[in-house]
């Protein structure tokens, strides 16, 4: 194999903003079990009339969506996706927060009664049902408990996508239900709150699961490791010396990884 490199809305209102930068979006809701739910949308021109990638974003626990496309700036470097920021529910945290005070992610399935699940099924059923989705090119990535719920998509709802880009965040009891999928995983060595040793416990097991060469690893870009895989699915890493904060080279390095990969 050749050495490869990385350089890496039912109801709704319409609401557009420009963030600092940024491409315009869209605030639209959707009803789900009787709960009215947000998310941020970038709608390229085209959408409507020629098969476009869709990119689902997921922020960590705490997070809003009216900041997340900044940390986040997929529509600027991906113009031509759909990209859409979920706004997450007061969740209690499994780290922090453990009264729920602040918005987050479902953890496993069932929890919540999968509420989180359920949205994600109505957003994707209706931005199908408007625009030219490109079924073969849908993606997921979210940072900490938004890349917790990247795995938790991946165990539940792992057929819709081409390919996963989770930061600072475990698999854990989900990685009995992953099946082969190409994945970029972003972590900090010195992450205080999901430890790296944990991160690297998953990573160990994408490699198995995504039966990754042994001996074969290759640094593409700094930072980042390639893991080449017997059966197309191959596992990049991206680890950074910093903490748990989303790193700001991420998003380049995923959207170049999303670019690659295709549903087959």
């Amino acid at each position: 194999m050749k050495r490869m490199a990385f350089l890496f809305l039912l109801l709704f209102v319409t609401v557009t903003e420009r963030l600092q930068g940024a491409q315009p979006l869209e605030l639209r809701e959707w009803s789900v079990d009787g709960v009215q739910r947000e998310a941020l949308l970038h709608i390229p021109p085209q959408a409507a009339s020629v098969t476009t990638p869709l990119v689902f974003v997921f922020h960590g626990h705490g997070g809003f969506i009216k900041s997340t496309p900044r940390s986040f700036p997929i529509p600027d470097l991906w113009p031509e996706a759909l990209v859409v920021y979920m706004q997450g529910l007061n969740t209690p945290g499994r780290l922090t927060d453990l009264e729920g005070k602040k918005p987050g992610w479902q953890h496993g399935i069932g929890d919540q009664g999968d509420r989180d699940l359920k949205f994600f099924d109505a957003v994707l059923a209706s931005l199908k049902a408007k625009y030219q989705v490109d079924t073969k090119r849908i993606y997921s990535t979210g940072h900490s408990n938004g890349g917790g719920f990247t795995y938790l998509l991946w165990a539940a709802r792992g057929d819709v996508f081409a390919a996963m880009a989770p930061s600072s965040a475990a698999a854990s009891t989900l990685l009995p239900l992953l099946k082969p999928k190409p994945v970029m995983h972003i972590a900090g060595e010195s992450d205080p709150l999901v430890k790296f040793v944990w991160q690297k416990e998953t990573i160990n097991q994408l490699l198995k699961i995504n039966q990754c060469r042994e001996g074969h690893a290759w640094e593409v870009d700094k930072n980042c490791t390639f893991y080449p895989s017997n059966i197309g699915t191959p596992v990049v890493t991206a680890i950074h010396p910093g903490d748990h904060k989303f790193h700001a080279d991420a998003p380049a390095l995923m959207v170049k990884f999303f670019q690659q990969h295709t549903k087959k």
